[in-house]
């Protein structure tokens, strides 16, 4: 039987109790027989700097290297604002995304017939939804220098950023962009903003000559403006999208909202050998830890695509899928999916409802 090793780093604010519902599922697999766990936790986020001075203590860090793979929770505490940059919880996730070059985030945006009535879009623009959205994650103006706030002669003060990309970063991502394609429906939108950017003309460049060593998946361009307006106006025009890191960001969170709740995204940061971080896309709500509110969804189906991705288990993964399909489909809802006529559950109540449908 497979063991896996995984890194189980909850993090701040909600994240113990997601990630301890998504562990209940996993465990819950193991004992079917789909496979042997090996679980170690170690804290990150607000919670590494409370426990050794920094939002990514080097334990944790040397587990996340040695583990087969991470689950993440969120990070984000409110009350360590006034820290240094480097040492605020926000920190933790870019750094983990850095050390471990986990350079592609993978995140799927579908719609649940049961929760068309709660996209922020009519049900019928929305309904039938499944995009993929690939963001690149290590370079980009996120982590392009120079950077910094300087003071020029006059005394004022400026800020600046650089964004850059180089080939061999575009058609490294480029690659899980076709591959994913080939996957799904075949279809690969690249989104940029070559009008404008040189940096993004290099990436549209990539791009179209990449795109002839995959003829069987149709590419097209467009402008990141455009993407945005069209995600709203026509989502299901889309298979997999494409983009650089910042522009990925943004849209990513704006696909989020078209599901009727950003409790329902999972998603993956994967390395070259398919090593990932997996974590809900969502943040660490400290208004409502601890309270026994948050959906745990995101996080579980972010489990899924960890055995999906990382350890090759799709039978596995098609279980979590189809679990969370089935208690969606039986009027189980946490606060953020509440509809008429559900049975409304809090974090533990839908981490039962997932384990009994498994």
């Amino acid at each position: 039987m497979k063991n896996l090793n995984i890194a189980v780093l909850p993090g701040d604010g909600i994240g113990p109790e997601i990630t301890a519902q998504a562990v209940r599922v996993l465990q819950k697999l193991s004992d079917q027989g789909h496979f042997s766990l090996t679980l170690q936790e170690a804290p990150v986020g607000g919670a590494g700097y409370r426990d050794s001075g920094h939002p990514l203590p080097k334990a944790t860090l040397d587990l996340a290297k040695s583990a087969d793979a991470i689950l993440f929770g969120s990070v984000g505490d409110f009350s360590l604002d006034t820290l240094p940059r480097e040492l605020r919880p926000e920190q933790a996730i870019l750094g983990l995304r850095k050390e471990l070059g986990l350079f592609a985030n993978l995140r799927p945006a579908t719609i649940y017939p049961e929760l068309a009535g709660a996209s922020t879009l009519k049900p019928e623009v929305v309904s039938g939804m499944d995009l993929m959205i690939i963001r690149e994650l290590t370079g980009d103006i996120y982590f392009g220098k120079p950077r910094g706030i300087r003071t020029l002669e006059n005394g004022e003060r400026e800020g600046f950023d650089t964004m850059i990309y180089r080939e061999s970063e575009i058609v490294r991502i480029g690659h899980v962009a076709f591959q994913a394609a080939q996957k799904r429906g075949k279809r690969l939108c690249s989104v940029d903003k070559a009008n404008v950017l040189e940096t993004t003309q290099l990436w549209r460049e990539v791009m179209t000559a990449l795109g002839k060593d995959y003829p069987d998946v149709e590419l097209s361009h467009m402008y990141v403006d455009n993407a945005a307006m069209q995600l709203l106006k026509n989502p299901k025009q889309f298979d997999v999208m494409v983009t650089g890191n910042m522009f990925g960001d943004i849209l990513s969170d704006e696909a989020s909202m078209l599901t009727g709740s950003i409790g329902m995204l999972p998603s993956a940061s994967l390395d070259a050998n398919n090593k990932g971080l997996y974590e809900p896309i969502h943040g660490s709500a400290p208004d409502i830890a601890g309270k026994d509110l948050a959906n745990p969804l995101a996080t579980i189906l972010s489990a899924g695509m960890m055995l999906r991705y990382t350890f090759g288990m799709a039978d596995a993964a098609n279980a979590i899928d189809a679990a969370v399909q089935k208690v969606l489909a039986q009027g189980v809802a946490t606060g953020d999916i509440d509809r008429p006529g559900a049975k409304r559950v809090g974090t533990v109540g839908m981490g039962d409802a997932v384990v009994a449908a498994l």
